[in-house]
């Protein structure tokens, strides 16, 4: 999964632009524009790495002239003290990237960990972890990157790729059969259909109107056993709604297919990693 440097750049440039302003008083006034140093990326924590590459460009987009060596690349697993990346040059130009790059890295290294616990805890059954819109404007491509680093997969990446019924859409429209219909006299035959139920009625009327895709909303586990045994294939299951890292394989084991957690990219705590300077002494 690549993403195009246009738009990564365009991202690391309004950080930089919101962080530096004109001028890093610190470091423009205390340190010598000739100074050159190294510096390390060092992992505080146990997870899965993501944004490495994200990271380095932050400080060659700052000074093309600072070098880097990669130790860890996106989806590897790190420990505590491993050494993630060492970069080179100007002593300025790393201090003043450094919050910027370290933001990110942390950030998208905090959604892969997350994802892959999730991921870890569903093995041995047919589900799959997914992402959701509930995503960070502006880093939507990147926190759906991350999730994919770390094993999971993506949802939607917005509105314009399949058509989403939730109980809003089908509360203002008059029903779940009615709406479908009118969706599909006018969707092209490429897009794909869910619909949010919240009951097992609901699910029955999806399946009869013959959706792609039926979300699960707050079931609990007796409910979501009964809709995979109903669906029995006929359509994609996905769970969603109060899954936790405590009961997601008891979600999981019910038989659906998707489990999507809008936690991965909305409230995921960030991945500790420090950037540090390094000294003679080192």
């Amino acid at each position: 999964m690549n993403l195009p440097q246009f738009y990564i750049d365009d991202i690391i440039k309004r950080a930089i632009t919101e962080d530096i302003n004109y001028i890093d008083v610190t470091t423009d006034y205390l340190i010598d524009d000739d100074s050159v140093s190294t510096a390390k990326f060092i992992s505080k924590d146990e997870g899965v790495v993501a944004g490495v590459d994200i990271a380095m460009r932050v400080f060659t987009l700052l000074d093309d002239s600072i070098t880097y060596e990669v130790f860890k690349k996106d989806g590897d697993p790190v420990q505590k003290g491993d050494v993630i990346a060492v970069m080179k040059g100007s002593t300025k130009s790393l201090l003043k990237g450094e919050r910027t790059s370290l933001n990110l890295i942390q950030h998208l290294s905090g959604i892969a960990t997350a994802t892959n616990r999730c991921v870890k805890l569903v093995e041995g059954t047919k589900a799959t972890i997914a992402c959701t819109r509930k995503t960070l404007p502006g880093l939507r491509a990147l926190q759906k990157y991350a999730v994919v680093v770390g094993g999971g997969r993506n949802h939607r990446y917005n509105l314009s790729d399949a058509a989403m019924l939730k109980d809003n859409h089908i509360d203002a429209y008059g029903g779940i059969t009615a709406a479908v219909n009118a969706l599909r006299s006018k969707t092209g035959h490429m897009v794909q259909i869910e619909v949010e139920t919240r009951n097992l009625e609901e699910l029955q009327e999806a399946l009869d109107a013959g959706v792609n895709v039926i979300m699960l909303d707050n079931m609990d586990y007796d409910t979501m056993k009964k809709a995979v045994e109903i669906t029995n294939g006929r359509a994609k299951l996905e769970a969603s709604g109060n899954v936790t890292l405590e009961n997601i394989a008891q979600v999981a084991a019910t038989g659906v297919d998707i489990i999507s957690l809008g936690a991965l990219t909305h409230s995921v705590k960030c991945f500790d990693i420090s950037m540090r300077i390094v000294t003679d002494a080192e």
